[in-house]
């Protein structure tokens, strides 16, 4: 034993022995005097400022040797005025475990309160690091239970700051893991109910790592946040690689392969900004509207630079960020998984000031074409919308799905399944702008006419077809064309009739669309789109759920 464990269990026994002595007085009928108000309030505040050093000194220089806030540094800038009510302060291991009697470890590591974030409550656990890593303890885990209770039956969204290297192991063996699993399940409960953030700005080992898995917007410092559900040594034990944190969980391996992780950020202040920003587009709960913002952009403004945005040729790329900047308010909007799946972006904007979701094809990266992971990254962020009432704006450019072998192997029928499962539930008020292309089942995913759009209108340049012409003409004149002397100018001219024919006139003169507009008129028939259809209401047929593919 060391010396100042040594002398904690001497402290200890002293105290046992004062209070056998205070009962055996109180038995013989004494009087027992207590301190004074004024030094138990005194011991009070010791108490409180030294849980406020969390690890102590030396631990916080490390933290910011590692170029990581503590916990205390990231809730000062995410709420109001640095502002909070803590709720378990006091925290230490729990009595019950023996392996860690007496250890020094504030608040058990992990700092559970609620605060206003712009204005509106949101509750928090931030795990802090200088105290044993930030584990999960039984006490601390109780703490973060009590607040997700509090954040489900207040309504209120729940946040959690996560620098943590997981279950902390002296309290984790044997079946005491178990009760983690409560975490999870309350999650699933809920979700949909509530925003839930999973900010990543340390390590989040071992089944911790199901809680951004299970939240709605993962953000992700570089270089610092991780997942994972083993650690480098496990993994090395188990299948033999030799990885670090960063190659095994790291930002770059979330954000753009396993698309778990939402957004990568540079530094502890920039992912709680992003928080925060998130945030801001979305009501409390699911009972109440998203807010609305006051805004100086007017609603009837249209941009001439809009009419240059499509290159000459439909084959050409040209980036869909251009357009979205064109039409939102002050030309702002929050990306979610922007270097994931990167044939479609989702995003959130506002629009009139009301927030609204875009779902929108991107033709700068593989023309853009759907496959499996952008109709799962679409499907997600659709889903996510339609819980919170947040409408959906769809912006069309789509030459279909990847077709191929290797497509079909992995899923696509599937996967693609997601998608039209997820536009097809949606009740939120759903815009339709057909820019390009509209193809086939990209057009159906896209929210096309059978998928309930409240407005669907297209521009000019907009082609509705089961295919692009060239594929039709390759298909359905390829004997004309191979038997002609001019095989060359003949396809041309075919494909130049075939174009006439789903041109947007076509399908407005058949009722398929409402409208074919001026792309000047973008944001104002949007925005007015939007508050025609804030009132809507969408009767199902009662179930207890459907049931969708994944």
């Amino acid at each position: 034993m060391s010396t100042s464990e040594g002398a904690q269990a001497e402290h200890r026994s002293a105290e046992h022995r004062t209070l056998e002595g205070d009962v055996e007085k109180a038995s013989a009928g004494q009087l027992v005097s207590r301190p004074p108000l004024r030094e138990l309030v005194d011991d009070l505040h010791e108490r409180r400022d030294k849980a406020r050093q969390g690890g102590g000194p030396e631990k916080i220089e490390r933290q910011h040797a590692a170029e990581k806030l503590t916990a205390r540094e990231r809730l000062a800038l995410l709420f109001d005025g640095g502002e909070f009510s803590e709720l378990g302060i006091h925290g230490r291991p729990h009595f019950s475990q023996r392996a860690l009697d007496g250890k020094e470890a504030p608040a058990d590591g992990v700092i559970t309160g609620y605060g206003k974030v712009d204005g509106r409550l949101v509750a928090v656990a931030a795990y802090d690091f200088t105290v044993m890593a930030g584990s999960m303890g039984m006490t601390g885990e109780l703490k973060v239970t009590r607040l997700r209770d509090l954040a489900l039956s207040k309504r209120i969204p729940m946040l959690w700051l996560l620098d943590s290297a997981g279950a902390r192991i002296q309290e984790a063996t044997g079946s005491l893991f178990a009760g983690s699993g409560f975490l999870f399940r309350e999650e699933v409960t809920m979700s949909g109910v509530v925003p839930q953030v999973a900010a990543l700005l340390g390590p989040c080992a071992a089944g911790t790592a199901y809680i951004p898995g299970l939240a709605d917007f993962v953000p992700m410092v570089k270089g610092r946040g991780s997942m994972a559900l083993a650690g480098p040594h496990l993994t090395k034990a188990v299948t033999g690689e030799d990885v670090t944190q960063e190659e095994l969980g790291g930002s770059k391996v979330h954000t753009r392969i396993s698309g778990v992780g939402d957004l990568e950020v540079t530094s502890d202040e920039e992912c709680i900004a992003a928080v925060k920003d998130y945030l801001s587009f979305f009501p409390p709960n699911c009972e109440q509207r998203p807010p609305q913002r006051e805004t100086a952009d007017p609603i009837d403004r249209m941009d001439e630079e809009l009419l240059d945005i499509l290159p000459d040729s439909p084959r050409k790329p040209y980036d869909m960020y251009d357009l979205i900047g064109r039409i939102v308010d002050d030309g702002h909007w929050f990306d979610l998984k922007p270097r994931f799946a990167r044939t479609i972006i989702t995003c959130f904007a506002r629009m009139g000031g009301r927030s609204v979701g875009i779902v929108a094809s991107q033709p700068r990266h593989l023309g853009g074409i759907l496959e499996n992971d952008s109709a799962d990254k679409a499907a997600r962020f659709i889903n996510l919308c339609d819980a919170f009432g947040i409408p959906l704006l769809f912006l069309q450019d789509v030459p279909g799905f990847m077709v191929g072998t290797k497509t079909e192997q992995a899923g696509i029928i599937c996967h693609g399944a997601k998608m039209l499962y997820a536009v097809s539930r949606a009740t939120v008020p759903k815009i339709t702008v057909i820019v390009r292309k509209a193809y086939g089942a990209g057009y159906y995913v896209m929210c096309g006419k059978a998928y309930e759009p409240d407005l669907i209108v297209a521009w000019p340049s907009a082609e509705i077809s089961v295919m692009g012409p060239e594929g039709a003409v390759n298909i359905i004149f390829r004997k004309q064309i191979e038997a002609s002397e001019d095989p060359d100018a003949t396809r041309a001219q075919m494909i130049d009739g075939i174009r006439k024919t789903i041109d947007p006139y076509i399908a407005a003169g058949n009722a398929m669309v409402d409208d074919v507009i001026d792309p000047r008129e973008t944001r104002p028939t949007v925005i007015k789109a939007l508050e025609m259809a804030e009132t809507k209401r969408v009767e199902r047929p009662w179930r207890k759920h459907g049931v969708m593919p994944v």
